[in-house]
């Protein structure tokens, strides 16, 4: 029975006596196996397609992933940059609040009087500076029955030839 490593049988198995092992292997002769130089193998055209179509799916896959993986980090940075130009966003919409309740806060008349005074040097008239104007009682509105001429801009060959045909 050869020496495997399950037995099936439930009987031990029986050795073999060391001396047949030596005269066993003193029968069988070393062979000395040379390398064959790799130009002598021949692949079969159908190996050397598979050989072929598989280098070309894992140079496909790794393009794949490649792509996959660039287009992620171009995701990413637009990501980063939307975020920041929300940040920004923000940021301008308080500083805009903060100036437009300062804005609010200076059309305050004591304020702009305060400032008048302060920055501008300026004073509040005195009874000395007034100066009263008389304007006489005539009307400055132009009634309806009043025609309004309007007259046309004529370059200076048109009033040469209305003066000379309009003599009368």
């Amino acid at each position: 029975m050869a020496m495997t490593g399950y037995q099936y049988e439930t009987s031990p198995r029986k050795l073999e006596p060391e001396i047949k092992r030596k005269k066993h292997n003193k029968r069988r002769k070393l062979r000395v196996v040379e390398d064959l130089p790799r130009q002598d193998v021949k692949l079969s055209a159908e190996q050397k397609r598979r050989q072929v179509r598989l280098t070309l799916i894992v140079a496909g896959i790794f393009l794949l992933l490649l792509t996959i993986s660039y287009r992620n980090s171009q995701i990413n940075e637009k990501f980063n940059d939307v975020q920041n130009l929300k940040k920004e966003l923000s940021s301008l919409q308080k500083e805009n609040e903060q100036l437009r309740v300062s804005i609010e806060n200076g059309v305050n008349v004591n304020t702009i009087e305060k400032l008048a005074k302060e920055k501008l040097g300026m004073e509040k008239l005195t009874s000395k500076q007034t100066i009263y104007i008389n304007l006489p009682k005539q009307e400055y509105t132009e009634s309806e029955s009043e025609k309004v001429v309007i007259e046309d801009d004529k370059n200076w060959f048109e009033k040469l030839i209305d003066s000379i045909f309009n003599k009368d």
